[in-house]
């Protein structure tokens, strides 16, 4: 976990900002759900033999004896809001965004920490295909605003549980027979949930998965006519996308479309060395909120890894406008002038003018010397005698010159002046 320093904040802003850009058009509304959940929501909704429920939450319990855990991910805690807040007699599909921290136990490099940001998209209530290719749709340009080029998408289905029963039949079949080759975690998963193999990113894992049968082959017609037309609105929207068939995601609730953005280009030297990880991952989760306790009711949605993206931005060099600073800079010498000054810098804040100043100073010279680094085209100045007197001294820094004007009226010839 670490803190995001303000050099950073500047790219969270970037990205956030053009992202609810983006959402605001395709009619999304922002959904905060809490940070702690019941760990039940995750065990149930994400799934007891995934990574994330297995070896990376952050579970406790309580002095009341209640389990709970700081979320891993967004999806089943939007599930459960939309469950116990009635949505479904909302008119269907609702569309949500979220945006906050997430939490997992990962393994440390770069573009991953254990506390993790994410840009998160929901559409519950519609099970067209449409809404697959849109949300796609809707991340690519998100990215493709933020002027990250060179963007893939890659895209399987997974089918429904009835044929994905079918081919992990199969699957475990050609696992089994191979299962000397395989790492100790996946050894355990072709027991447990033999999807989760061809998740593995171990070499030794990857040549076996790279012959192993693909689930796009076992189908079943409604499956194989959903995933069709995703790629038939893929196709009609012109966006670059290949088939990855061994692509499953890492989530037990997913059916049907699964997709992943990366963005691939060549390393530059000297740039911060940033493994193939997906930008944004998602798809389709029918089966989620009945499983949860809610009606049957079909949902898709997807995330964008901040951390990641704010990679890529540095990597591209992008150029943010030149924050400008103050025109203004009010000095002050003396107790009394502070007290003038704290009132009329609000006085100025009210107005909409934005002043410099150095309230914990009481050097003139390094006060002016402040002045000077910001640039600024006027200096206030407040002594013991302008307080005493109510009046202010304004200083031309361009050519040095100097007018006494009543402290009341400061504000009104700063309007006038900064105008000019």
């Amino acid at each position: 976990m670490r803190d995001i320093l303000p050099d950073e904040q500047k790219y969270i802003e970037k990205i956030l900002r053009t992202s609810q850009e983006v959402v605001d058009f395709y009619g999304f509304k922002r959904i905060d759900t809490p940070i702690l959940e019941e760990t039940e929501l995750f065990s149930k909704g994400t799934g007891q033999t995934t990574e994330i429920v297995q070896k990376q939450m952050y579970s406790l319990r309580t002095k009341g004896g209640d389990y709970l855990t700081l979320r891993p991910e967004f999806t089943p805690g939007t599930a459960r809001a939309y469950i116990e807040h009635g949505m479904k007699n909302l008119p269907q599909p609702v569309k949500f965004y979220s945006y906050g921290p997430l939490f997992r136990y990962e393994h440390s490099q770069a573009g991953r920490y254990r506390q993790f940001h994410q840009f998160n998209l929901e559409v519950i209530g519609e099970g067209d295909a449409v809404i697959d290719a849109q949300i796609i749709q809707i991340f690519y340009n998100i990215l493709s605003e933020l002027k990250l080029k060179n963007l893939i998408i890659e895209i399987n289905s997974i089918g429904d549980p009835q044929c994905r029963s079918y081919y992990k039949k199969i699957l475990t079949s050609f696992l089994r027979s191979r299962e000397s080759l395989l790492c100790p975690d996946c050894r355990r998963r072709v027991r447990e949930n033999p999807l989760r193999v061809l998740d593995c990113k171990e070499e030794k894992c990857q040549k076996v998965i790279a012959q192993a049968p693909q689930i796009i082959d076992h189908l079943c017609e409604d499956c194989h006519k959903h995933f069709k037309s995703v790629l038939e609105y893929l196709d009609e929207i012109e966006l670059p996308y290949r088939l990855n068939p061994y692509l499953v995601r890492g989530l037990d609730y997913y059916t049907k479309t699964v997709f992943e953005i990366f963005m691939e280009e060549p390393q530059k030297p000297g740039q911060e060395m940033m493994p193939r990880i997906a930008l944004v991952g998602g798809g389709r989760y029918d089966n989620l909120l009945k499983l949860l306790g809610g009606e049957e009711t079909k949902a898709s949605g997807g995330s964008m890894g901040m951390e990641r993206v704010i990679i890529a931005l540095k990597n591209k060099e992008i150029k943010f406008p030149k924050e400008t600073e103050p025109s203004v800079f009010l000095a002050q010498i003396g107790n009394m002038a502070k007290r003038k000054g704290l009132k009329l810098l609000e006085e100025f804040r009210k107005a909409n003018i934005e002043v410099a100043e150095s309230f914990g100073k009481d050097s003139l010279k390094a006060q002016l010397k402040i002045a000077d680094k910001i640039g600024a085209k006027y200096t206030l100045l407040l002594g013991q005698k302008e307080a005493l007197e109510n009046s202010i001294l304004i200083r031309d820094m361009a050519n040095g010159k100097q007018e006494s004007v009543k402290l009341e009226k400061t504000v009104k010839e700063m309007k006038k002046r900064l105008k000019k």
